[in-house]
């Protein structure tokens, strides 16, 4: 990391959902919390907790000097709604084989 640019992952015990239009897309209680300096915090879900059937690869691609480069998904209505890192760097590893989607719910409970 660059010095001032900070990313941490912790394991969130608490149970994460995204629900779009009514339909459940993830739920998790093995989702990891992403801290980035300058960004909003993030969940990082396992693939295995999200309903892969239901997105279509989109071609869209980023790059992030700190995490690599993000592929993303897509739903009628909704472009980009999520992305992963198939390859992240080093220092970000535990994010592999997981899907980050822009808004999530999280329960407390």
């Amino acid at each position: 990391m660059t010095k001032g640019h900070t990313i941490t992952i912790e394991q969130d015990a608490r149970r994460v959902r995204v629900v779009r239009d009514g339909e459940v897309l993830a739920d998790s209680r093995r989702a990891l919390l992403l801290k980035e300096t300058g960004c909003p915090e993030r969940h990082y879900i396992p693939a295995e907790d999200v309903r892969t059937e239901l997105l279509t690869p989109s071609g869209t691609t980023t790059h992030c000097p700190f995490k690599g480069d993000a592929s993303y998904w897509s739903l009628p209505g909704a472009q980009d709604l999520v992305w992963a890192y198939a390859e992240p760097k080093p220092e970000v590893a535990a994010i592999k084989d997981h899907l980050c989607f822009y808004e999530t719910q999280v329960d407390d409970a």
